[in-house]
């Protein structure tokens, strides 16, 4: 823990004396020492003494922070919150006992800024890399109000639904990716290894080869002379559309085009509007007003052409016209969503309808990423078994039809 030296006496300098003490900052010190009845009239941090910040960086290697610690962070805080502990000494506490060093050093270093005097949603908000807008927003709302246990317990909840989401996503792409390797990995090995062999087995033998036999041999050729120029010429490509993506036009171009492609318009549509009414959901929940609210959920959107048709709804919200007439003319929600977002308008339970159409748009999601999947695995596999079928009946009549030309 660090150590300051302080100097105490009168203000002219008469019966000084001088002392020692541990605290987390300088600002904690003074806290303590005047609790005490402590005149300090001078104090300074001793050579070497670290803030946590500075230790726990020293044990990561000050480590860059990344967004993955955004939940740990808050179920933690919660935890404390919740048992009447205050907000920055249950940052401070973080700071100290935590195991994990990352996360460590992330309090660390919101306790420092905390010793500065800033708030705590202001000391998150100069972590843009890990506390979104929203976050920081709901946290400062709830240090406005008083409520910042129910404020984190909801971010909790919220933050812990996009996670099984994304956890969701992942493990429906894992068994395609994996059947997708395998096949490729199959054919390329017949292709490149095992025909290349059958050929000379073949040519040593003699004879005319069938149709199927010498389309496979003529693939097999075409695909070793050319394949490592098309494989360097699509990382070229692919390398190129990312520089081009990550431009502000290339980016909105790219978005675009998405929702022109029939299959996966309706995909990214579903995952944009249950971005926005999940986290729509969570701000109304914790008092920011509509109009706000619909300008910090923009952001939660990650296609930017939906951006701007939302952007266009919030101006014609905040114009006076209402959230489910503003909604219906971006086409981004169905009619029956749209039925049972008046509704919540009307009884004034907007932030329940919102949450029912979250999960509605979730389960249908879900079931077009399992559909997309199982269609995906089927024909990876039938295509490697029509290869591998192709490939036997090219390697059986080339060898009968050379067997009949010995008998001949």
């Amino acid at each position: 823990m660090p150590r300051f030296a302080y100097t105490t006496g009168n203000a002219d300098g008469t019966s000084q004396t001088d002392g020692m003490i541990e605290a987390l900052s300088r600002r904690e010190a003074l806290r303590l020492l005047q609790a005490r009845g402590i005149r300090v009239v001078g104090m300074h941090e001793q050579a070497g003494a670290q803030t946590p910040a500075k230790a726990a960086a020293a044990t990561t290697g000050n480590a860059h922070f990344a967004a993955r610690l955004r939940l740990p962070f808050f179920e933690a805080l919660g935890e404390l919150v919740q048992a009447e502990m205050s907000a920055g000494e249950a940052v401070r506490l973080l700071a100290t006992r935590l195991q994990e060093p990352k996360l460590r050093a992330l309090c660390g270093a919101l306790w420092t800024r905390l010793g500065e005097g800033r708030t705590l949603s202001r000391a998150m908000a100069e972590t843009p890399q890990v506390f979104d807008v929203q976050s920081v927003n709901l946290i400062a709302a709830g240090e406005a109000t008083g409520n910042l246990r129910e404020v984190l317990s909801r971010l909790v909840h919220h933050h812990r639904e996009q996670r099984e989401l994304r956890q969701k996503l992942l493990a429906a792409l894992t068994y395609p990716a994996f059947i997708c390797l395998l096949g490729s990995g199959v054919t390329l090995f017949l292709l490149f290894f095992l025909v290349p062999r059958l050929q000379t087995l073949l040519n040593s033998l003699g004879g005319n080869l069938p149709l199927s036999t010498r389309l496979l041999i003529s693939g097999s050729h075409a695909l070793i002379y050319t394949g490592p120029v098309f494989a360097v010429v699509l990382v070229l490509a692919i390398g190129a559309f990312l520089r081009w993506r990550a431009t502000p036009a290339g980016r909105r171009q790219s978005d675009a085009a998405l929702l022109r492609l029939p299959v996966v318009r309706n995909f990214v549509l579903k995952r944009a509007v249950l971005d926005f009414a999940s986290t729509l959901a969570v701000l109304l929940e914790n008092g920011v007003t509509t109009a706000e609210a619909l300008r910090l959920t923009e952001r939660a959107v990650r296609n930017t052409r939906v951006q701007e048709m939302l952007h266009e709804a919030t101006d014609r919200v905040v114009e006076g016209a209402s959230l489910c007439s503003s909604l219906g003319q971006t086409d981004l929600i169905s009619p029956i969503h749209l039925d049972r977002l008046a509704v919540g308008e009307q009884t004034g339970k907007l932030a329940p309808g919102l949450r029912q159409i979250a999960q509605s748009y979730q389960t249908a999601l879900s079931q077009q990423i399992q559909t997309a999947t199982r269609l995906m695995s089927g024909t990876v596999l039938f295509l490697t078994f029509g290869f591998v079928a192709f490939l036997a009946y090219a390697i059986v009549t080339a060898l009968f039809q050379v067997s009949a030309s010995f008998r001949l």
